[in-house]
């Protein structure tokens, strides 16, 4: 098959669409596929494009068997609504005029959301090439930015929820990547036959848990060799409630062999340093994000790794990419969230606490960081879950029989 994806994350930006759709055009075209990402310049979350993209209309690359061609786009720091938007209407009408003609003959088109506006870009590029289209929803948007109040005006939401409907119902299939998402498609009205859960996962491979930890690492999070070392790394975005995490680790401030790590950006990095410093928390350290190398070490250097989520009700529906991460490097985690991810943690043996609760979260944290036993029996049971369950190969396969059937199946190809 001769599959495109479009998308305005990639690597090598870090981040969770990143990863997924380049370990999935990598396992597609180790499967013989030929393989094609359509995306922009590299700029998240920073806003800053490398000196090798920068000035620069167009350019086009062989990554690991696939081709990846990138196009100009407006950059900016991944914080302010005007700007963000902006930035992805750019991308939006680049893909099409720039990159659709270098993409080739194409069976089909596979389309990454958020964010949203991609979506018109394949589509274009699907007709264009006669393709078939599938489209891929990692959030629910704009529903959840209409529950975080980013999105308050009801003629914009209406007409936004109009635009997703649309996109749903153009599509020649729809993966989504929790059953809450699939749920809250098919309740709004889109066919049970199109819509296919394809969740998240991990390539086991990546992560040793039996590797040593390294003191260097130890170090740049925060903790010597006695310490046990609680991290978080990831985005550090408003869906977070990374705040009360910084609550939770002022309420273990006086458990002098507890050390806090925060390693990442986003959008609400700054309201997580003014709390940080506000409390006075001289057990916690607030870091960069890092290249995606360089996780397994600092994952492999921390005891405890955690997974909070705000307490909002459609996050029950989300399933944060870091939750099979840690637990493939064989850490102890504790979660911060409910629903769908909460389930998925318990059966994987992690502890899990009400989201909005830092006298909850420390508690917990106490309670493993004077356990290394414990610590030990979890990651052995984490490890092992994550392997049989949502090891990222796997899911990839289910993911290229799925666009075979879609790209074999009778009727002509472009049409809505």
């Amino acid at each position: 098959m001769r599959i495109l994806i479009v998308t305005h994350y990639f690597p090598p930006e870090i981040g969770a669409p990143q990863a997924r759709l380049s370990e999935l055009a990598r396992f597609w075209a180790q499967a013989g596929e030929e393989v094609t990402v359509l995306t922009g310049m590299p700029n998240h979350p920073t806003g800053v494009i490398p000196e090798g993209y920068r000035g620069r209309w167009q350019t086009e690359e062989q990554l690991e068997g696939y081709r990846v061609i990138r196009s100009w786009l407006y950059a900016t720091p991944n914080e302010g609504v005007a700007k963000k938007t902006l930035g992805h209407l750019s991308f939006m009408v680049s893909a099409v005029i720039l990159g659709a003609w270098r993409t080739g003959p194409l069976d089909v088109v596979v389309v990454s959301s958020p964010t949203f506006f991609s979506i018109a870009s394949a589509w274009v590029i699907a007709r264009l090439r006669r393709a078939r289209l599938v489209v891929e929803i990692r959030d629910l948007w704009p529903a959840i930015f209409v529950e975080l109040g980013v999105l308050t005006n009801p003629w914009l939401i209406a007409a936004l929820e109009k635009a997703e409907l649309t996109a749903y119902r153009v599509a020649d299939a729809v993966v989504v990547v929790s059953q809450g998402f699939r749920d809250n498609l098919l309740a709004r009205g889109v066919p049970a036959e199109k819509v296919t859960t394809i969740p998240n996962g991990v390539d086991p491979d990546r992560f040793d848990p039996a590797a040593p930890a390294r003191e260097e690492d130890r170090r740049v999070l925060g903790g010597g060799p006695d310490d046990v070392i609680v991290l978080y790394i990831g985005a550090h975005g408003i869906s977070h409630g990374l705040t009360e995490v910084a609550e939770a680790a002022g309420l273990l401030v006086d458990d002098g062999h507890i050390r806090f790590a925060f390693v990442g950006e986003g959008a609400a990095k700054a309201a997580l340093v003014r709390r940080v410093e506000e409390l006075g928390l001289h057990n916690t350290s607030l870091l960069p994000g890092v290249p995606r190398e360089a996780v397994p070490g600092l994952l492999a250097a921390a005891d405890i790794c955690l997974v909070p989520l705000r307490d909002v009700p459609l996050f029950s529906t989300f399933i944060p990419s870091k939750i099979f991460e840690y637990l493939a490097a064989g850490r102890a985690v504790v979660g911060a969230l409910r629903g769908e991810p909460a389930a998925i943690l318990a059966q994987a043996g992690a502890v899990v606490v009400e989201p909005g609760d830092p006298e909850a979260l420390a508690q917990a944290v106490r309670s493993l960081a004077g356990d290394p036993e414990r610590r030990f029996r979890m990651a052995e049971e984490g490890r092992r879950f994550v392997v049989e369950n949502f090891d990222r190969r796997h899911l990839a396969e289910t993911y290229r029989a799925l666009l075979a059937d879609v790209v074999y199946r009778p009727g002509e190809r472009g049409r809505p």
